[in-house]
């Protein structure tokens, strides 16, 4: 019988957390613990950190878990990371359910930066209205480029103010529709967007809203991570699983 564990945070989680529980699958969902309000779950959930390779690994083998599913946000380099070390190390089958990241179409006026120190740089220069699209973890490096009006989109309020001279705060949950971001974007006359390739439907609505309105957008690139089985979609986790049960595993 499986018993599997899914380390999660992103809507990809949820739709497998809920596919699994329709099904009778036993399962664990995993809050890494950045979000005060995380949405409910029809499986049981934990919130926080495992202490690193070794701690996951002794979750896994404290809990009889017979599957591991990464479904972490495509930037969450260091808990991917230890997924395939914890995996490996305990034997417990591992795969990362992803999303594809984006790829720039016809209108699309993009600067591929390589992280996020490389995207504090691209803003040298006069001052202007940028939209930070990057969660509230990296808003403090762009305190380096305090010459600009900054617009900032958290799902939580933060406990402290960000520490940015000139900011506007906006407190909203995703996902976003293309209308509703164009309408944003115009309100506060941004012209500058800066986000990471997250990939999937759930986040482009922002990229789609800059591309009419014609705003270049800073993307920064994924992380590197070592290699790992990836699947895009609920149905091909499944597939997976039932690959698992076939060869008995």
């Amino acid at each position: 019988m499986c018993n599997i564990l899914i380390l999660g945070g992103t809507t990809e989680a949820s739709a497998l957390a809920s596919a699994l529980a329709k099904r009778g699958v036993r399962a664990t969902l995993s809050y890494a613990g950045r979000v005060a309000n995380p949405k409910p779950q029809p499986v049981p959930t934990r919130i926080g950190g495992f202490g690193g390779v070794q701690g996951l690994d002794r979750y896994l083998r404290a809990h009889a878990v017979t599957h591991l599913i990464d479904a972490t946000h495509p930037f969450a380099a260091r808990m991917s990371a230890n997924a395939i070390a914890a995996g490996r190390a305990a034997g417990v089958p591992t795969i990362a359910l992803t999303r594809p990241a984006w790829a720039p179409v016809a209108g699309d006026n993009w600067r591929l930066v390589a992280d996020i120190e490389a995207a504090v740089a691209a803003l040298t220069g006069p001052a202007q209205r940028v939209m930070l699209a990057l969660g509230r973890m990296h808003v403090a490096a762009f305190a380096a480029q305090s010459q600009h009006q900054y617009l900032l989109r958290f799902v939580d309020a933060p406990t402290t103010a960000p520490m940015l001279p000139h900011h506007t705060l906006v407190i909203d949950r995703g996902p976003f529709g293309v209308e509703d971001d164009v309408r944003l974007l115009q309100h506060h006359a941004i012209q500058t967007i800066v986000c990471k390739n997250a990939g999937g439907i759930g986040a482009q609505a922002k990229l789609v809203a800059a591309r009419r309105l014609g705003l270049p957008v800073i993307l920064i690139d994924r992380p590197a991570l070592p290699p790992r089985d990836e699947v895009h979609g609920v149905d091909a986790v499944f597939r997976w699983l039932n690959h698992d049960a076939d060869r008995g595993v």
